[in-house]
């Protein structure tokens, strides 16, 4: 062999030797990065009913590692504190109480908290009213600047400013719900039952289960105001009872779960316009279900990476699980995963999408269940907590 192709070929073994050694430093620099940032653990945070024996807001422990769930903690002094919503700087909560009789008015309230970097203990700020009874539903909008709430005895939707040290303002914006859709049971009147902010902070969805509609608003975040968008709303099956919405990651996307039909209603998500353009309707329980006497729908969630949709079903005590067409948005039923328990409400997954944390409310416990990355599917890890009548769970990252 000539020496000039001896030379060429050791270098071209030189060079793949040298390619090989950076592509491994890069996937071990990768890998060590991603194990630094991942939390050893998620602080727990969970709503109940305080009617039983719930002393209010439970704060509890999730291993990122085996799914174990422990209480630390809980939270007295609030009366139904249902449902609950972190500010992102993760040095706030919120909290609805879910009353009809705040301050001796037909109004619930809205509670704010400061979290204890370490321990994640509560200490209560203030409490503002919501502007309607029964607020069920919040959120904080991505800024930081104010919580919008969902007041489904009222028919309501307000929005309450949020001060630099996590305290409420008194509402600055307040809608009321009109409509009703007659001969329907819970639907003589305005139910607005959720409300949540797409990623570009500048439109919120409220879905009113006694309109059947989706009702959406132009979100001023740093004056705290609501005003109706045009198109102003989008439309749901006659009777279907709109609960809960989400947006898709990729926010071309969105999806309601409906809790009378027992069903899912994806909509195509126009992010310029605030438009909500309705794709396909689909059933949340198994075809050979026959009897739904009873039955109901409460949550849904889209998995961190866009393929996979959950909702959760009371009554069939089930968590349905989708597959989503990236290019459609469109459903594709997977399974039905029992929850092992009574009447699941709001559940949630991690922010890695590894575990789903599903609340049977009236079995009292929460069971978490790790998710398959490929799939969808649910598999039980084996982990159970009781906590007295679960209704809503949020998390942060416990570092270190």
């Amino acid at each position: 062999m000539p020496l000039t192709q001896v030379l060429r070929h050791a270098l071209l073994a030189l060079w793949y030797f040298v390619c090989v050694c950076v592509v491994s430093a890069t996937l071990v620099s990768e890998s060590a990065a991603a194990a630094a940032s991942s939390p050893r653990a998620y602080r727990v945070y969970v709503g109940t009913y305080t009617r039983g024996d719930s002393q209010g807001i439970y704060i509890c422990e999730l291993d990122t590692k085996t799914g174990a769930l422990k209480q630390t903690g809980v939270r007295t002094g609030i009366k139904n504190p249902s449902f609950l919503a972190v500010h992102p700087n993760r040095r706030f909560l919120y909290s609805v109480a879910e009353i009809g009789d705040f301050e001796g008015k037909e109004r619930g309230g809205v509670a704010a908290f400061s979290i204890d970097p370490k321990t994640g203990g509560l200490t209560a700020l203030n409490q503002q009213s919501s502007e309607g009874s029964g607020p069920c539903h919040l959120v904080v909008d991505h800024s930081g600047k104010c919580v919008l709430v969902a007041n489904y005895g009222g028919g309501s939707v307000a929005a309450l400013p949020i001060n630099d040290d996590g305290t409420l303002g008194k509402a600055t914006s307040s809608i009321q719900h009109e409509g009703s859709i007659v001969n329907q049971r819970r639907q003589n009147a305005p139910r607005a039952h959720s409300i949540n902010v797409d990623d570009s902070n500048r439109f919120a969805v409220a879905a009113d289960l006694g309109i059947d509609k989706l009702l959406i608003y132009r979100l001023d975040a740093s004056r705290g105001t609501l005003t109706p968008n045009d198109p102003a709303y989008a439309t749901v099956e006659p009777g279907a009872g709109p609960r809960h919405f989400c947006f898709h990651p990729n926010q071309k996307f969105a999806y309601v779960i409906n809790e009378s039909d027992m069903t899912v209603t994806a909509f195509a998500f126009d992010s310029q316009r605030g438009s909500l353009t309705k794709l396909q309707t689909i059933s949340t329980l198994p075809e050979d279900v026959q009897n739904r006497e009873g039955f109901s729908t409460a949550e849904i969630r889209v998995h961190p990476s866009g393929k996979f949709l959950y909702g959760s079903n009371r009554g069939h005590d089930s968590i349905i699980v989708y597959r989503v067409d990236p290019q459609t948005g469109k459903l594709a039923y997977v399974e039905n995963e029992p929850t092992q328990g009574k009447t699941p409400r709001n559940f949630e997954l991690d922010p890695t999408g590894t575990f789903l944390l599903a609340q049977n409310q009236d079995s009292h416990t929460i069971v978490v269940f790790r998710i398959d990355g490929n799939t969808g599917e649910l598999e039980s890890t084996g982990n159970t907590l009781e906590i007295p009548s679960p209704v809503c769970i949020r998390m942060i990252p416990i570092d270190g």
